[in-house]
């Protein structure tokens, strides 16, 4: 598996398994499913009310421990120092593990701060081996980083052929910030699956679209967290080590690029209004 150095020197693979919308009562098989296929970072969330079945699996797979990377992430709800360092405590309980390998801040939203200053504080004592953000636009990105005392490692953004987060991308590196993707295959959206110029780069190498999708984001040097609850699904994903795009196939994919988000804009009134009555919840 090809890794990615952190700013503080935490090597961390380069294309993990995520369990976002993964049923609770699946999570453990899946789970256990993704590290047989060998997968060895996983990535979870406190919003994703599956933390507990990744702890199962992390326990049941036979792995150890140090050889896997674990993701999870602070809910809106849990913003603020007290609220984030109790938090913390409850992932790792939930995790069944001593440590968390990466946590990030989810949602730019709520008293971050204190969030940060509570995984910090997690960081200096080895509960954590790395922290980031999630969802931070470059203006909230440059904002923390600016401001706290251990910048963000890792910066979780919506990136996808259709969303290629390319500036955003370059601000990060400024910043010392490594870019992830979630959503690498757009949920399917914008007839993503069948796309002609994925398609036709797909059958050069006789490879998927998801396949040369993600083939795409590793060689910008993007983490990637494709998501199956399908055993054969996790090793097509992950079976995309063996070839490697020109650089025409590169700036083809490249035009494919619209700019904006897929889903929703974290500048939208109306989506803070939503994300921070959730924060509130």
């Amino acid at each position: 598996m090809e890794t990615v150095t952190l700013r503080n020197g935490v090597k961390m693979p380069i294309l993990g398994y995520g369990v976002y919308q993964v049923d609770p009562k699946e999570c453990e098989r899946c789970v256990l499913d993704a590290i047989a296929s060998g997968y060895r970072l996983i990535d979870t969330a406190q919003a994703y009310y599956n933390e507990e079945g990744v702890g199962n699996a992390i326990v049941k797979s036979g792995v150890p421990r140090e050889e896997l990377f674990i993701v999870s992430k602070i809910w809106i709800s849990n913003a603020g120092y007290e609220k984030a360092k109790a938090s913390i405590e409850e992932s790792l309980r939930k995790l069944k593990t001593d440590y968390i390998d990466l946590l990030l801040i989810h949602q730019p939203f709520g008293d971050y701060y204190g969030t940060y200053r509570a995984m910090e504080e997690a960081y200096k004592a080895g509960k954590l081996r790395a922290i980031g953000v999630s969802n931070f636009y470059p203006d909230r990105l440059i904002d923390i980083a600016s401001f706290v005392e251990i910048p963000p490692m890792v910066n979780q953004v919506e990136t996808h052929v259709f969303n290629q987060q390319t500036e955003a991308q370059k601000i990060m590196e400024k910043y010392g910030c490594q870019i992830m993707s979630w959503g690498p295959f757009a949920e399917g959206r914008n007839d993503f699956f069948t796309n002609p110029v994925l398609e036709a780069i797909g059958a050069k190498y006789d490879k998927s679209v998801a396949q040369v999708a993600l083939r795409y984001l590793i060689q910008r040097g993007v983490i990637v967290i494709p998501k199956s609850t399908h055993k054969e699904r996790m090793e097509q994903n992950i079976d995309v080590f063996d070839f490697a795009l020109s650089e025409d196939d590169m700036k083809e994919i490249a035009k494919l690029d619209m700019k904006q988000s897929q889903f929703f804009s974290h500048y939208a009134p109306s989506t803070v209004e939503f994300l921070v009555s959730l924060g509130r919840a």
